[in-house]
């Protein structure tokens, strides 16, 4: 489908495929191979002769409708899925990194990254630096002849934190490195990251791809040299493929992917100024708030503030865990983008492995909650935080 589309076109309309039986909707291929005219014709697809589907591991109908809708709404040339989110990081790492090659991250992106990048990739020799998220200073300072891969998320998972995608864009451009940025938090209804220059957008598509908390899925889109070359022949060979049916949810999701985001986005911010003005909290981080460091460059990037906040309660983890055992609506799970609104305590869950000096630098502290607004009513909402903050 051609880019001059609108977005909320993209959405609905992008990477369809039509068998001969007329499908309306995308259609569920549910199949492990496909079957060739002759030896010949299986020869030359196995050789890349010609295109054509060989095995759902790495090509699929149904995976491809989801890949082309998802580049187009990114604005990427090219899209690749995954299995689940951290198998899309771990795609892009393992891919496009060797032995003796250096990564640049941002410290606060979601912690199982840390491990994956420190832990896993550091058995082979590839050595990750963690800086500040917001000081491309600290950027430039880190680079090295043999860095290759500059990895953020914005805004971060919990605290919200901002990257300057096009500075960072710029950074990596002089240093001959690949940019990938974590869009998961806004995804492409509020942001584009292509658009400010990442070579790469990283998505968990379990989030609001999906939107209703149903299936797993990631996906990699961006350049065309990369994605359609070595994190592609990755995929190909090591195999964390997505899913023909987590693909079909995804795509249906994305139908409704503007009108999702953008409702949460409003309740998120509505229950940010309140929270805000509530004597029981520190700080509330979110960047639709005014008081949030780095409203003004969010509001540049993203349309919108977008569906999830933290904040911080006075009392340290007691107090904090009683906030979330005092919920009734809120569901108490680590996943977020669902339509019902969410509640977690990121110090003893999403980042509990991390050891507490690092948890604390990345802002994750034990008074840190985060709550991702779904589609029921803000006042609910609210008053169900109340009741959580009273039993504080």
């Amino acid at each position: 489908m051609t880019q001059d589309y609108r977005p909320d076109t993209l959405g609905v309309r992008a990477g369809g495929l039509r068998s001969d039986f007329g499908e309306h909707s995308e259609s569920l291929v549910l199949t492990a191979s496909f079957v060739f005219a002759s030896a010949a014709e299986a020869a030359r697809r196995f050789a890349n002769e010609e295109p054509g589907n060989i095995y759902s591991r790495f090509t699929n109908p149904t995976v491809s409708m989801f890949q082309s809708r998802l580049a187009a709404l990114e604005g990427a040339p090219s899209c690749v899925a995954t299995a689940t989110g951290m198998a899309a990081v771990a795609t892009t790492a393992l891919g496009l990194l060797s032995a003796g090659d250096h990564v640049v991250a941002a410290r606060g992106v979601f912690g199982t990254v840390v491990p994956l990048l420190n832990q896993i990739l550091g058995r082979f020799g590839v050595e990750t630096t963690w800086v500040p998220a917001s000081d491309l200073d600290a950027w430039r300072a880190a680079l090295r002849p043999r860095t290759r891969l500059l990895f953020a998320e914005t805004p971060s998972n919990p605290v919200c934190e901002i990257v300057d995608i096009s500075g960072l864009a710029a950074i990596a451009r002089d240093a001959g490195a690949v940019l990938a940025i974590d869009n998961c938090m806004c995804s492409p209804a509020l942001q584009r990251p292509i658009a400010l220059g990442a070579d790469l957008v990283v998505h968990s598509a379990t989030k609001y791809l999906d939107g209703q908390g149903r299936v797993l899925g990631g996906a990699i889109a961006g350049r065309a040299d990369l994605v359609e070359g070595p994190l592609f022949n990755f995929v190909r060979t090591a195999g964390p493929a997505l899913s023909p049916f987590n693909a079909w949810v995804c795509l249906k999701g994305m139908e409704t992917l503007r009108l999702r985001v953008e409702a949460q986005s409003a309740c998120a911010l509505e229950l940010a100024r309140w929270l805000e003005a509530h004597p029981k909290i520190e700080r509330v981080n979110f960047p639709g708030l005014e008081s949030h460091p780095q409203h003004a460059l969010a509001m540049r990037q993203q349309s919108a503030g977008g569906p999830v906040l933290s904040f911080v309660v006075r009392g340290g983890r007691e107090a904090a865990w009683r906030v979330v055992d005092g919920t009734q609506l809120l569901s108490i799970t680590a996943n977020f983008g669902d339509t019902k609104s969410t509640i977690c305590h990121p110090a003893s869950t999403t980042h509990g492995r991390l050891p507490v000096a690092e948890r604390e630098a990345a802002g994750v502290v034990e008074g840190l909650l985060r709550v991702a607004a779904g589609l029921e009513d803000a006042g609910d909402i609210r008053e169900d935080l109340e009741r959580g903050l009273a039993a504080a």
